[in-house]
């Protein structure tokens, strides 16, 4: 290799040095709350056991609710901001800290939907269960935690 092309490579290596130096100064806010998490947040709905208590802490709460617990590579720019958008996107579906102020008819869909993403595998997400092992969930775990949200959809008010 010429020394003119290993200079522009230390430069471009260099550069690119700086950039993620630089980021790690700009992060993103966190998703936590003053207000404890928890199944409670589903305000006049039918708490859930302890089994699905458990499961919703476990596999759902980190980006469906207002608390998220972070992992330490989480302050490490980009993936913080990956995460952070991560779990924008989740509340952004559904946050069960705010569940119990939807109307109705959105709780029913929401519930309906969380039945059907669960069923379906496609929730928690693969990219969640890479790095957190704990959220899969076992036949035995959906089942509690869909019919749990069953019961909760169809005992709402009429639509």
């Amino acid at each position: 290799m010429s020394p003119r092309r290993i200079r522009v490579l230390k430069i471009i290596l260099l550069v690119f040095v700086v950039l993620l130096i630089g980021a790690q100064f700009i992060r993103p806010a966190k998703n936590i709350s003053t207000a404890a998490p928890g199944p409670d947040d589903l305000t006049g709905l039918r708490p859930p056991s302890a089994e699905v208590k458990a499961v919703l802490e476990r596999a759902c709460f980190d980006c469906h609710s207002n608390n998220t617990r972070y992992p330490w590579y989480a302050e490490i720019q980009p993936i913080g901001w990956w995460l952070a958008d991560h779990v924008k996107e989740g509340k952004a579906h559904l946050n069960f800290s705010t569940f119990g102020s939807y109307p109705a008819k959105r709780q029913s869909r929401k519930l309906e939907e969380l039945i059907e993403e669960v069923e379906a595998g496609n929730m928690p997400l693969a990219s969640y269960t890479w790095a957190h092992a704990d959220a899969r969930l076992t036949p035995a775990e959906i089942k509690s935690l869909t019919d749990w949200a069953a019961t909760i959809r169809d005992d709402l008010p009429a639509k």
